[in-house]
Order: C-alpha cells, then sequence, then structure tokens
C-alpha cells in the first residue's frame, strides 16, 4: 500500500505546482497586459482618438466584433507564442477603447483625481478578491451561471441605454457592472487555484476583461457622481 500513497501524493503536489504556476504566470502576464493597456490609452489620448462616435450603436457593435475576434484567436494560439501576441495587441487595443472615457474625465477639472480614484480602487478590489480565492482555496465555481446572466443583463442594458440615454440608468448599469466584473474576479482567480484553468493566456484574458471593466464602470460612478465641470 505504501507504494501506493506515495504515487498519489506524488500526484497531488504535482497538480498543486501545476495551479501555482499557472497562477504565477497569470498574475506576470497581467502585469504585463498593463503596460500596452496604458501604451494605447496614452495614444489615444494624443491622437482624440473616437470610434465612429456619430453612431454609438455601430461603435458599439463593431467594437464587439474586433474584442471578439481578438479573443476568438487568442483562444485558438493560448498554447503558442502567439497567443501571448494577440493578447498584448489585444491589450492595446483596449487602450485605445479606453481613451475616450479618459478624455471625458480629463474634461472635468477633477479628472484626474477621479482617475486614480478609480485606478486605486479597481487595485483593491483586486488585490483583496485575489487575496480571498487564493488563501481560502474556496471554490466558487457556482458563481459561474449566475456571473454569465449578469453579464448578458449588463450588455442589453447597455445596448437600450444606447437608444434612452437615461442616467439613472446609466448610474445603475455601471454599479451593477462594477458588482458583477468584481465577482468574477473573485471566480477566474478561484478556478486557476482549484485547477479549472490550467491555461495561463486564457486566465490572463478573463481576468484582465474584469479588472478592465470593474476600472471603466468605477470611473463612470466617480464621474456622475463627483465630477466637477470647469
Amino acid at each position: 500500500m505504501q507504494p501506493q500513497f506515495q504515487i498519489t501524493g506524488q500526484a497531488t503536489r504535482e497538480v498543486s505546482l501545476q495551479q501555482n504556476r499557472v497562477l504565477r504566470n497569470t498574475f506576470m502576464m497581467l502585469a504585463l497586459t498593463m503596460v500596452p493597456t496604458v501604451l494605447g490609452a496614452l495614444a489615444g489620448i494624443q491622437m482624440q482618438f473616437t470610434f465612429m462616435s456619430g453612431s454609438p450603436l455601430m461603435s458599439f457593435l463593431l467594437f464587439l466584433g474586433i474584442a471578439f475576434g481578438f479573443m476568438w484567436g487568442i483562444e485558438r494560439t493560448k498554447n503558442s507564442g502567439m497567443g501571448v501576441v494577440l493578447l498584448l495587441g489585444f491589450t492595446f487595443f483596449m487602450g485605445l477603447m479606453l481613451s475616450r472615457i479618459l478624455q471625458v474625465a480629463l474634461g472635468f477639472s477633477n479628472g484626474g483625481p477621479l482617475i486614480a480614484m478609480a485606478a486605486g480602487g479597481t487595485g483593491v478590489i483586486f488585490f483583496s478578491l485575489a487575496a480571498v480565492a487564493t488563501i481560502t482555496k474556496k471554490d466558487f465555481s457556482f458563481l459561474g451561471r449566475f456571473l454569465f446572466i449578469g453579464m448578458i443583463v449588463v450588455l442589453l442594458a447597455i445596448v437600450a441605454n444606447i437608444f434612452f440615454q437615461i442616467p439613472a440608468l446609466s448610474l445603475t448599469i455601471s454599479a451593477v457592472a462594477v458588482l458583477v466584473f468584481s465577482a468574477y474576479i473573485l471566480y477566474d482567480i478561484s478556478r486557476i487555484v482549484n485547477g479549472g484553468e490550467e491555461n495561463y493566456i486564457s486566465a490572463t484574458l478573463s481576468v484582465y476583461l474584469s479588472i478592465y471593466n470593474v476600472f471603466v464602470s468605477l470611473l463612470n460612478l466617480l464621474l456622475m457622481l463627483s465630477g466637477e465641470r470647469d
């Protein structure tokens, strides 16, 4: 029986090492993705980048098409170096898209501090929830279905608000998005810790999107609640 126990113990250690490796590589890649995101945002601000501003619905649909195209490519190449290249290209594109709300924020007299507050709040949310997932090692996979439904509801509400332009609805969307994508951070990190995600490129993509959406939603909330026009 002793050899069997040794084999089982060795297999358990190997699984644990693999999970830790994926988690470590995910965090390292997340840090790297911030570089093209910032570069894309700065380039967008300098160019005063707009994305079909005359047609918000077409702009939103085109954005989704490009984003899903990138994500499809990343998933197809996630086991090769091209997956990293596409991921970094995608985060540069997301930085360009981020520049639009940053330009709006910088039009407020307190825009700079609000951007810093949104970034700080996003950091606190990420590190807190990542700590909960990694320290407790609790399986939060049961949240998956509810979060997917929540994300679909948010997307539908965004499309509806393109037509109605209701400030209260926009405020509600941002608040719900913060909750949904914060929970997604917990869910995604938990999946890595518990062996549900074995590819660090896929894991990075999922966590990056959650962080990105938390930041944008927090900034939206702060601008609507505390923004001061010049």
